[in-house]
């Protein structure tokens, strides 16, 4: 069996549980793992500690798949582990045809993302799976029979064109990995709101499935409002906020593509269109420009894209949340609501409240945080790798 030996004192993060092992921890390496095999990791003393997936070119050289030394890793494994992640989601979520069902080591899948897409008015149901670590990537063959069994849904489609991939010694790769190519876009139904999602082309698995209950929270505070959305992308938080009943929702985003989708939400919808003002433009630059012209609004949505992809980009992302927060601030009308998210794992919940609270005091207002904001219970967060809260927002009010 090849196995990975700690150096002397980094256990400790196994030992509470935590699924990553650094090359910088490991003492040696018996036998010659491939990409993707299994290994037994012990302490330095020879203690057993976890089996694990090795990836001989990544940072992160091994991910846990159990802490149980009698469990081994196998096509039974994947079943167990799919079955509890599917029964946690038909447990916990409703009201949606579009769900989270693996979110990697959240679920005991480390590297594994798959989306369930149930489609409205007769349309088939689609899996879409991100295989991102060498382990996920060794068996994707039988997880992927595994999915389909579980699911019942015969189609799946891999999305694993993402850069993560290229660390851990991967290309870059899509395609169809069971049943039929999927159609150009499937409409899901999320809350009473339909949204077109394009599974081959879309960002992420083509819909952010992460906002659900944080669009939610958009409807129901929508009602007689003016309401601004930023990177509104296929129009997420806008639909949500005509669906709540708001009077006029300018929306912007910098792809006209995107914005053509989110057009044709509305249509799907059956909104007036005329409460909805479509922008394509630069958000930084028209935030700006939207408070020079002496717009106001009452409710403002500011969910960008990832500004910090890792540990040194957290300067330059910083005064990118502070640059759009301060625009939003001057944009509320007194008694204004503003919901801001960042994606951005290497910014933790605490730097970007700090950030936040930054752009309140230099834009001269007095806001009270009304709850902290984050992905759905299709995302769980474990206790032991805080590394799974990657989304963080705020629910704010100008005083």
């Amino acid at each position: 069996m090849n196995t990975v030996t700690l150096k002397p004192g980094k256990e400790k993060s196994l030992l509470r549980r935590h699924p990553w092992i650094y090359l910088n921890a490991i003492d040696r390496v018996d036998g010659r793992p491939a990409s993707g095999a299994t290994v037994v990791v012990r302490a330095h003393d020879g203690r057993f500690l976890a089996r694990a997936a090795f990836s001989p070119v990544s940072s992160i050289r091994a991910r846990v798949w159990t802490f149980d030394e009698n469990e081994p890793i196998d096509h039974a494994f994947f079943k167990r582990r799919v079955q509890r992640a599917l029964e946690h989601r038909t447990a916990m979520v409703t009201g949606t045809g579009a769900v989270r069902l693996i979110f990697g080591e959240s679920d005991g899948l480390p590297g594994l993302i798959v989306d369930h897409y149930r489609a409205v008015d007769g349309q088939r149901e689609q899996l879409v799976c991100q295989f991102m670590g060498a382990g996920v990537e060794a068996w994707k063959q039988a997880i992927v029979a595994v999915l389909v069994g579980a699911t019942g849904c015969p189609h799946v489609y891999e999305r694993s064109d993402v850069s993560i991939r290229e660390k851990e010694g991967l290309t870059q790769t899509t395609g169809v990995l069971a049943g039929d190519e999927p159609p150009e876009t499937l409409i899901v139904d999320e809350g009473g709101v339909r949204y077109h999602v394009d599974v081959r082309h879309g960002h992420k698995t083509g819909f952010y499935i992460d906002q659900r209950d944080n669009r939610a929270l958009i409807a129901r505070h929508a009602a007689g409002k003016e309401v601004l959305n930023c990177f509104c992308y296929t129009g997420g938080f806008s639909l949500a906020a005509l669906k709540g009943g708001a009077t006029r929702v300018v929306s912007i985003d910098s792809s006209g593509e995107a914005l053509a989708t989110a057009r044709a939400n509305v249509e799907a919808n059956a909104f007036d269109p005329a409460r909805a003002e479509w922008l394509d433009a630069d958000a930084f630059k028209t935030l700006r420009s939207l408070h020079d012209g002496g717009a106001r609004f009452d409710l403002v949505v500011l969910d960008p894209p990832k500004f910090a992809p890792s540990q040194q980009h957290i300067d330059r992302a910083a005064r990118a949340y502070k640059d759009i927060n301060l625009s939003g601030f001057k944009l509320l009308r007194p008694g204004g609501l503003l919901a801001t998210y960042s994606c951005s794992g290497a910014i933790d919940a605490l730097l970007f409240q700090k950030i936040v609270a930054g752009a309140a005091s230099d834009a001269g207002v007095d806001v009270r945080i009304l709850g902290r904001l984050g992905a759905g219970v299709d995302h769980p967060m474990l206790t032991s790798f805080p590394e799974g809260e990657y989304l963080k927002g705020l629910w704010l009010q100008r005083i």
